[in-house]
């Protein structure tokens, strides 16, 4: 087995990989990158047995085979080496030689068939999204996705396909975030949730192209394929909460201010709020937003006044600062709308402009009780 591939384009790819594999290993094969050779086609694949990665890449080459390489070994190899083509062969003491222009280096393998097999989904759906679509999606709505073990659902982003729509929800209990879109559809209502990492893995890959992304998926896996990448990955299991019962449909009170300007200042006006409960109170009358913190074990004490478009009652409200700052730095509009019904209900975020059409962007963030 023997083939010859440039050293940068081949270290591109395995980076895309090498995301995949997890720090530490129960089973050691998973170390590795899976090669298979056939002729000039070589597919290189990463698992961590919930998340598997292939990428495809044209070589040079004749011969056919499969072997596992150690992925840290080969990464930091490949780091140091300029632009210049690579010959891989394997030898008969078990060892895969690389030889470059100005050297040769073995390293160690494992048979190919000792690495895990990639679920192959059995009578999947399937939906094309455009590139661009998802990567937005994924970028909107992930960061609101929470950390608990205890409540896994949570801790993915929703993904609920239907002939109308397709709409992605995040949630960990004190924010949400829903991202919608009706210029892209499914052919069939659908939904499941996908979790973090491969997202994140996604996300790094989408950003460089413009193609459309195949998604198909079952009731337990998905698989994502787009350009020479196919990614499968085991999906949450359990019922996503009912997202739309928490967001509030009646809100009289709509305040519409500068994103930067109300970013700013809340970010300033939090540097002086309680360490641990992180609380900003907007207290809003007529045209004026005034945005205030208070540290009481230490003194610490700011408050700010903005200008402001406003209808509605007077209200004073409570939030935690860094939810707040999560949200607003995620928007990327120039201005944005607070609605708000009563103290004790979650403020909804939406951005004015600068969406394409058919794209809405909901952000929920729940109030915390001001200490009067």
């Amino acid at each position: 087995m023997k083939f010859i591939v440039s050293s940068s384009y081949l270290l591109k790819q395995l980076q895309v990989l090498g995301s995949v594999i997890n720090n530490s290993n129960t089973l050691p094969i998973l170390d590795n990158f899976l090669f298979e050779l056939d002729n000039n086609s070589l597919k290189v694949s990463a698992s961590d047995l919930e998340t598997t990665m292939t990428a495809s890449l044209e070589i040079d080459s004749t011969s056919t085979g499969s072997v596992a390489l150690p992925a840290k070994l080969l990464l930091e190899t490949l780091k140091t080496f300029p632009e210049q083509p690579l010959t891989f062969t394997v030898e008969d003491n078990n060892t895969v030689e690389i030889s470059s222009n100005s050297g040769k280096y073995a390293l160690a393998f494992a048979p190919g068939e000792e690495f895990p097999k990639s679920v192959a989904l059995e009578d999947p759906s399937s939906t094309l999204v455009p590139a661009e679509v998802l990567s937005t999606a994924i970028n909107k709505t992930i960061f609101a996705a929470g950390n608990d073990d205890l409540r896994p659902v949570m801790s993915g982003v929703f993904f609920q396909f239907s002939p109308q729509s397709l709409i992605f929800v995040a949630t960990d209990a004190h924010k949400l975030v829903k991202y919608a879109r009706t210029d892209v559809v499914a052919s069939e209502v659908a939904d499941f949730i996908m979790p973090k990492k491969p997202l994140n893995i996604l996300k790094g890959i989408l950003g460089a192209t413009d193609a459309e992304v195949k998604i198909e998926y079952n009731d337990s896996n998905a698989t994502f394929s787009l350009e020479n990448y196919v990614l499968t990955c085991r999906l949450i299991d359990g019922k996503y909460p009912n997202y739309d019962a928490v967001i509030p449909k009646e809100n009289p009170n709509k305040l519409i201010i500068n994103r930067v300007q109300f970013l700013n200042s809340v970010r300033r006006v939090a540097i002086f709020a309680n360490k641990t409960t992180h609380q900003i109170r907007l207290k809003i009358a007529g045209t004026e937003l005034n945005i205030s913190a208070e540290d009481i074990d230490y003194s610490n004490k700011a408050d700010e006044r903005l200008t402001c478009e406003y209808q509605g009652d007077d209200i004073q409200i409570g939030f935690n600062s860094r939810f707040l700052t999560e949200m607003l730095t995620n928007l990327t509009s120039d201005e944005i709308q607070l609605e708000m019904s009563m103290p004790n209900r979650a403020g909804i975020l939406t951005p004015i402009d600068g969406l394409d059409e058919g794209e809405t962007v909901t952000m929920l963030v729940m109030p915390v009780m001001l200490n009067s």
